[in-house]
This record gives C-alpha cells, sequence and structure tokens, in this order.
C-alpha cells in the first residue's frame, strides 16, 4: 500500500467526514469553503485524483466530487477517524440493561442487540450458541437515503434470515490469526449483490462456553466515530459477565 502523505491524508480525512454526514460526493470547492485545506481548489482536484488513482477514493457517475472506496473508508475509520469515548452514564446505563439478564445467556444476548440497536438507530445483529442470530432495529435502516433502493432493503431483509451467512462470519473472525482492534466490512467485502452502500461493524465476544459476533448494519457512512466504541464496548461486556 502506497505511503500518503499529510496532505492526501488530511483530505482523504475530509472527504470520509463530509461523506459520512451528507451521503453525497463530495467536490474539491466543498473541501477547501469547510476544511481550511491551505491548498487551492486545483491542487485539492489533483491530490483527488491521485487519491483515486490509488483505490482510496472513487468518482460516481454525473458527479464531479469524489467519495471513499471501502477501502478509502477503512482506511479512515482505521488511521484517521477519533473515536468518541463513552461518558460514564452511558456505560453504566448500558450495563444495566444487559447486566439484568446475567443467569440467562441467550435473553442477555437478545437485550444487548436491543440496547444496541436503540442506542445506533441502526440494525443490530448478534449470533449466538444454537443457531439462532437476534436482530433488533430492522425499522431504523428507513431512517437512511440508502434504504430507500428497494433492491436494498430486500437484500438486508432476506440476509437476516441466512443464519449461515452470519455463522460463517463469525467462523473467519475466530480462524484469523490477526488481533484486529474492531471489525468493519463494507460494501463489495459483505459478497452480496447490492450492499455496495452498505457497512457491518461487529466485534467477537468470548466467554468460556460462548462465542459469537454482535455488531450493527447500516449504510457505509455510519458514524463510526460513535458506533464503534459502543459496539466494542457491548461485545466486551458480553464476554465479561458471561463469565460470572
Amino acid at each position: 500500500m502506497a505511503q500518503l502523505t499529510s496532505r492526501q491524508l488530511d483530505i482523504l480525512k475530509a472527504i470520509a467526514e463530509q461523506f459520512i454526514e451528507s451521503a453525497r460526493p463530495v467536490g474539491s470547492e466543498t473541501l477547501e469553503k469547510k476544511y481550511n485545506l491551505g491548498v487551492s481548489p486545483a491542487t485539492i482536484r489533483n491530490e483527488m485524483s491521485k487519491l483515486t488513482q490509488l483505490g482510496y477514493l472513487k468518482k460516481p457517475h454525473a458527479s464531479a466530487g469524489r467519495m471513499p472506496t471501502s477501502m478509502g473508508l477503512k482506511f479512515y475509520v482505521r488511521n484517521l477517524m477519533t473515536p468518541r469515548k463513552l461518558s460514564v452514564a452511558e456505560e453504566v446505563g448500558v450495563k444495566e440493561k444487559i447486566w439484568e439478564y446475567r443467569s440467562d445467556f441467550e435473553q442477555m444476548l437478545e437485550e444487548a442487540t436491543r440496547e444496541l440497536a436503540r442506542r445506533t438507530h441502526v440494525l443490530a445483529l448478534a449470533t449466538g450458541d444454537k443457531g439462532e442470530v437476534h436482530t433488533r432495529g430492522l425499522a431504523n435502516l428507513l431512517d437512511y437515503q440508502e434504504f430507500f433502493e428497494i433492491d436494498v432493503t430486500k437484500t438486508i431483509l432476506s440476509l437476516v434470515d441466512r443464519v449461515d451467512y452470519w455463522f460463517n462470519i463469525a467462523d473467519r473472525t475466530f480462524a484469523s490469526q490477526g488481533e484486529e482492534p474492531f471489525h468493519l466490512l463494507v460494501g463489495e467485502e459483505l459478497e452480496t449483490e447490492f450492499l455496495e452502500p452498505c457497512g457491518f461493524t461487529y466485534q467477537p465476544y468470548k466467554t468460556d462456553s460462548h462465542r459469537g459476533i454482535i455488531g450493527v448494519i447500516g449504510p457505509a457512512r455510519l458514524s463510526y466515530s460513535q458506533v464503534v466504541p459502543l459496539v466494542d464496548y457491548v461485545a466486551g461486556l458480553i464476554s465479561e459477565i458471561g463469565r460470572i
């Protein structure tokens, strides 16, 4: 992977954040006016072209702007994003909801999924031990323009019932040797037609007798700075409480 210059990093970060906010391709004039990059729109356009050639950005049809590719979004989340720290009140609130069901692991997983959907405003999903998948928040997806496309929504609805799909992701996660700080699948990485505008961020949980994944599905432009720390915290709680 090519080493990016500090200017290219600044531009990629700005484009990713603007895309997450607006869901639209980002032009050089917008970047120059809003992000104080200290260079002209012409220079920004030149750097955008380089980032496109390197695979971090793409240019949609009939648009002068750019938007992040799956690779660009993942690079932003892993290297440029500043995660929001959960407040003590948030941590306590989540733990209180889950703790109540500590004697019944599957019920605890169900409640964790419900709480995650409520706080992230997208679809939350978790794999359990007995071949089931817990989901909550399907209706939340209709708040995002990406899911106004009937093929995208139909694909998500059908995918929710494909238990094998989610357990394959879980199995690959536990089989992988790398220690990922978090897990993110975007666009074509979901390996399903029509899900190019979608993203799935998740974390594994593991106790002495249980293991699986829990995360959220939504538009590729999820507010990762807020969602990633919350998913990470919930997965950690399940692992912690499940050992009690």
